[in-house]
């Protein structure tokens, strides 16, 4: 979050400096004109400066009167000509602002700036036979105090040194250089080829050839250290040159010079006003802290005790963990006493409780004790708004995180979707499934922004999802001509999954193209620009399927549903695409074996039997549970208790309602095109062809690609027509019959072979 901010604060920053930019450029010309027009006018503007507002008398300035005035104060009571390098100045300013000139400091321009002013205006007020203000006001005052002070000598000795000061200074011009520069010239007018270099060569490492001998005279010449590298040495006649030559300046990478002009690529930048939902939107059930009621407790204790003791089980310690709807009381039992015995007495302890869903666990994973989970007299309401504000999942550093709810131990439970990756959910009817959907959406809806994350939501019941539908130009994805955002057809859901097959082997095209193994590394070197757009890349966001009743979608479809469900779960975890499946019916014809060993996460919340908690879990105590959001949470090890966050229809109306009046993208998330298999065209009469069909014939043959989407693209058409002139072309033995998800068979090799054809069968 915090680089989005500095992402936004930078391009606020940069537009502020793009309209100061453009508005110092145009007050420099302003003043220039001006400034240059008050030299031909001077006479006349000076009167009419007198009467600046008095409308009747006009001026011949350029700019009229405001120009008049304004040159006046520059020229005559400021600096004399020299004032337009004002003008200059403030047009550097707005073009280093306007273009983002990093290296150009302002205020050293500015400094030079006016001292060049002021030198000029000094040297222009000895003038004054050429041009009466040539100098200024100023120009002419400090000229006067210098001439009565130290006379016209020392005047003009004084602008000497200043001009030597900027020399120097400013323009690093100095003896050395202007030596090294005569002498480098001379060398090449007698024909020396010389390597300039701003290296130091230290005298050292010349030493005398052994076959001269020791009485020849060696003569040096003196070296300028950095200006001129050469070092010359003489014997009688003979000159020698050595020089060292410059290294090779290496080149930046190309992708990080991108990034150092443009900054990395911000995906959030198409909706960069786009807030998420505040906590406002959610209905505060209680400040979410837990009532201890001790007696409950004490009772509770007690209660254990005499039931295990009645059974000649004896407690060394126990313990109370209180959680919102459920305590767990941990024991550990007496040295010698059987596990297996205290897990046979779960009934016996239930009866003498008189409580629901009694559940123990022996032994606790990673504990020495056996728990036993006793359901609160006086359930507390987890509220969403408590999860969502806790600091465990504002902070929570997860590509897709989600609060489920709280644990026994009161703590938020949050987990990331992009570890489990795909989640199986299963519970009867009216024990907190939907809510459960509701919870997982409505966490991601808080925490990732709509270029980062999209939904297909599927709903066979038609009445669950659909308050979902006011975010569809946010966060939702569809088919391409698809009207409802919200799947309920169950032939629209085979084209959904179909269609999210292909936009998986599109995805693991890109990742093979770019050489990275998952859609992290992808993205982030897309936003590092070192990915082409030109070459198909793009930003990738997640995609989560949520599927709200699959007993319904098998029962229905089978196999045309479960093959692309199994496809996607076995290989769409590393381009993005998560899967959420929940069935209130989880019996194993619905919940088969290709499904189970794909989907590690599961959650069950209250089921009816031992056998639908193993269906679901792989082991008993689903049917334990109490109902109203209690549920179990495994990700392949152990089970952990949770007891699911509430959130109201009402409350996930506001949210929807709060980011659908913002602005949207024009559309929703478009996937790829998917036909079904019409396996009979039938007689298409020559007379009820396209208009279009010929140009589409056209298009298709040079493409040698038959399908409909480009026939979209390259004639504007929509997906009906486009799809009714493929199946026309069809017919008429243009193109192949329909292959799945692969492209049609073009069967016309070129235009020629098509012209002839179309001819011969008109």
């Amino acid at each position: 979050m915090s680089k989005k901010i500095k992402d936004v604060n930078y391009n606020k920053k940069r537009s502020r400096e793009i309209l100061l930019g453009s508005f110092l450029i145009i007050i420099s010309f302003l003043l220039f004109v001006s400034l240059l027009s008050y030299f031909f006018t001077w006479e006349h503007d000076q009167s009419s400066t007198n009467h600046i507002l008095d409308r009747t008398i006009g001026s011949k300035n350029i700019l009229k009167k405001i120009g008049a005035e304004i040159s006046h104060i520059f020229i005559y009571k400021g600096f004399g000509a020299s004032s337009i390098i004002f003008s200059l100045l403030l047009s550097i300013t707005g073009l280093s602002l306007f273009f983002e000139f990093k290296k150009l400091s302002i205020f050293s321009t500015w400094s030079w700036g006016l001292f060049y002013t002021i030198l000029l205006s000094l040297v222009f007020s000895q003038m004054k036979t050429f041009f009466p203000f040539l100098g200024g006001t100023v120009g002419y005052e400090i000229s006067d105090i210098i001439i009565d002070y130290a006379g016209t000598i020392g005047f003009w000795s004084i602008i000497l040194f200043l001009t030597l000061f900027s020399m120097v200074i400013h323009f690093k011009i100095i003896p050395k250089k202007i030596k090294a520069d005569f002498w480098n010239k001379e060398k090449k007018d007698i024909g020396s080829d010389q390597t300039e270099s701003s290296d130091i060569i230290n005298e050292s490492i010349i030493s005398k050839p052994d076959n001269l001998h020791d009485d020849l005279n060696y003569t040096e010449t003196e070296v300028d250290n950095g200006n001129y590298p050469e070092i010359i040495k003489k014997g009688n006649d003979v000159v020698m040159e050595i020089s060292k030559n410059k290294e090779e300046e290496t080149v930046e990478d190309v992708s990080g010079n991108l990034v150092k002009k443009y900054g990395e690529f911000d995906p959030t930048l198409e909706l960069s006003g786009f807030r998420s939902p505040s906590l406002e939107q959610l209905k505060d059930y209680g400040n979410g802290s837990i009532k201890i009621d001790e007696k409950e407790l004490e009772s509770n204790k007690n209660t254990i005790i005499e039931t295990l003791r009645n059974y000649k089980i004896e407690i060394a310690k126990i313990k109370a963990n209180i959680g919102p709807t459920v305590t767990l009381y941990e024991i550990v039992p007496a040295a010698g006493i059987r596990i297996s015995k205290i897990k046979n007495l779960e009934d016996d302890i239930a009866l003498s409780l008189s409580a629901l869903g009694i559940r123990i666990i022996a032994p606790i994973p990673g504990k020495g004790t056996v728990g036993i989970e006793v359901p609160n007299n006086i359930p507390t309401i987890v509220s969403m708004k408590s999860v969502i504000s806790s600091q465990k999942f504002q902070n929570a550093e997860m590509e897709l995180p989600i609060a489920f709810g709280k644990t026994i131990s009161n703590e938020t439970f949050t987990v990331d979707l992009v570890k489990m990756p795909h989640l199986l959910m299963a519970g009867a009817t009216g024990q907190g499934k939907s809510v459960g959907l509701n919870v997982i959406l409505t966490s991601l809806l808080y925490k990732k922004h709509p270029s980062e994350v999209k939904f297909i939501l599927v709903d066979p019941k038609k009445v669950e999802l659909n308050i979902y539908n006011k975010i569809e130009r946010h966060y939702l994805a569809k088919l391409p001509n698809s009207e409802e955002s919200i799947i309920t057809d169950n032939k629209k859901v085979i084209y959904t999954l179909n269609s999210l097959c292909i936009e998986m082997d599109n995805r693991y095209e890109l990742l093979k193209n770019a050489m990275c193994r998952n859609i992290r590394e992808y993205n982030q070197k897309f936003k590092s620009r070192k990915l082409n757009p030109d070459n198909g890349h793009r930003f990738l966001p997640y995609i989560v399927l949520v599927v709200d009743e699959f007993a319904d979608l098998i029962m229905s479809a089978g196999k045309e549903v479960e093959t692309p469900i199994a496809r996607l779960a076995q290989l769409a975890r590393a381009i993005g695409i998560h899967l959420i499946i929940a069935t209130q019916r989880p019996s194993v014809n619905v919940i088969t074996g290709i499904i189970k060993a794909n989907f590690p996460a599961r959650i069950a919340f209250r089921v009816t039997s031992k056998i639908d908690s193993r269906t679901i879990l792989d082991v008993s105590g689903a049917d334990q549970l109490i109902g109203r959001g209690d549920m179990l949470y495994t990700q392949g090890n152990e089970l952990i208790r949770i007891q699911c966050a509430f959130v109201d229809t009402p409350e996930v109306e506001k949210i929807s309602e709060f980011i659908g009046s913002q602005k949207g993208y024009l559309n929703a998330h478009l996937l790829p095109e998917f036909s079904g298999d019409e396996n009979e065209i039938g007689e298409i009469n020559i007379d009820d062809r396209d208009d279009l069909f010929e140009e589409a014939a056209k298009v298709i043959v040079i493409a040698q690609q038959g399908s409909a989407s480009l026939i979209q693209r390259k004639l504007k058409l929509g997906y009906n027509r486009a799809g009714r002139i493929i199946d026309q072309m069809e017919a008429s033995g243009i193109v192949g019959p329909f292959e799945g998800s692969k492209a049609r068979q073009v069967l016309i090799p070129d235009l020629n072979t098509l012209e002839q054809f179309l001819r011969n069968d008109s």
